[in-house]
């Protein structure tokens, strides 16, 4: 991972797929299969482009997105597609004055040695966003493609639609538009240990506070190569008013991970999560959970 800095120079050039690709989903990823097969077919780098923090996370401090993807999470995603170099440009306040001209001509074509740019038909930059996809076709330095937007069920993919889907709880409908299950990655802390006595011992995950979290209820999902059963929620059994916490249940799994950065995969939700009579009664659908979670989800299809 490389920001403007580190970027070698090239006499070849490259071939440069650009955008914030928050999530990495279906759509994002034929802009970057558009920019591997030109940069394959010429026999040059494929360097994926984007931004941290979120522009809109400098552009709207008081409202920022909450976000699909931590950068770690995104630059795994977009390694496992096969480019060369990642490149995350710094996002700052002075970045964002620069007009859409110069990005073009001084970014693009200059510091990163653009022979082609991938973009969604949807890609604004520059100042005031101004800069669009007719801008870059109109540069002489490079070659644009503009991607279409990708659909599906008659709507775009988009980041946005796919944010609303996990916050309801949809991460089947999520992991569908994404291509992937939907990536929760944060670190394991220290519980109150209710789990290991009721005889369901979980690991307790501190999400970032800028990404989403699916709603509150009980899930099908993969951490550390091993199927997982999640619960998103305040524990109202035990809690009252108590805080959201993401517990994940390695299914034959023994080991200790407090204090490791784990990632978790959501498959599909199996329920709401509820209050019940007692801890007998929760542990009676715990188990019945964790059999339905071995009847969805496989090592296979395991994400770390």
């Amino acid at each position: 991972m490389r920001n403007l800095d580190e970027v070698p120079s090239t006499a070849d050039g490259r071939s440069l797929a650009v955008g914030t690709f928050d999530g990495v989903h279906m759509g994002h990823r034929r802009v970057i299969d558009s920019a591997l097969r030109w940069g394959h077919a010429n026999e040059v780098a494929v360097a994926v482009v984007t931004f941290d923090p979120h522009p809109l996370q400098v552009l709207r401090p008081d409202e920022p997105p909450r976000l699909l993807t931590s950068t770690a999470v995104k630059g795994d995603l977009i390694a496992g597609l096969g480019v060369d170099e990642l490149i995350v440009i710094p996002f700052t306040k002075e970045l964002s004055m620069l007009d859409a001209e110069s990005f073009a001509r001084d970014v693009l074509a200059g510091t990163l040695a653009a022979r082609r740019v991938s973009v969604g038909a949807n890609f604004h930059f520059g100042h005031g966003a101004t800069g669009d996809p007719a801008l870059l076709e109109a540069q002489q330095e490079f070659e644009t493609e503009v991607v279409p937007l990708m659909e599906e069920g008659g709507e775009p993919v988009s980041s946005s639609r796919i944010r609303d889907l996990v916050e309801r709880g949809d991460v089947a409908g999520a992991a569908r538009l994404l291509g992937h299950p939907y990536q929760l990655e944060g670190k394991v802390v220290q519980g109150d240990e209710r789990g290991r006595t009721l005889g369901v011992p979980t690991a307790n995950l501190v999400p970032p506070g800028d990404v989403i979290v699916p709603a509150t209820g009980v899930y099908a999902g993969t951490a550390a190569d091993h199927v997982a059963a999640i619960n998103v929620g305040v524990r109202p059994t035990f809690e009252r008013d108590g805080e959201l916490l993401v517990e994940a249940y390695l299914l034959d799994f023994d080991g200790d991970l407090y204090g490791d950065t784990l990632r978790i995969g959501f498959l599909d939700r199996l329920r709401d999560e509820q209050r019940f009579d007692s801890a007998e009664a929760l542990v009676d659908q715990m188990k019945r959970d964790v059999e339905r979670v071995r009847e969805l989800a496989s090592p296979g299809r395991a994400s770390r």
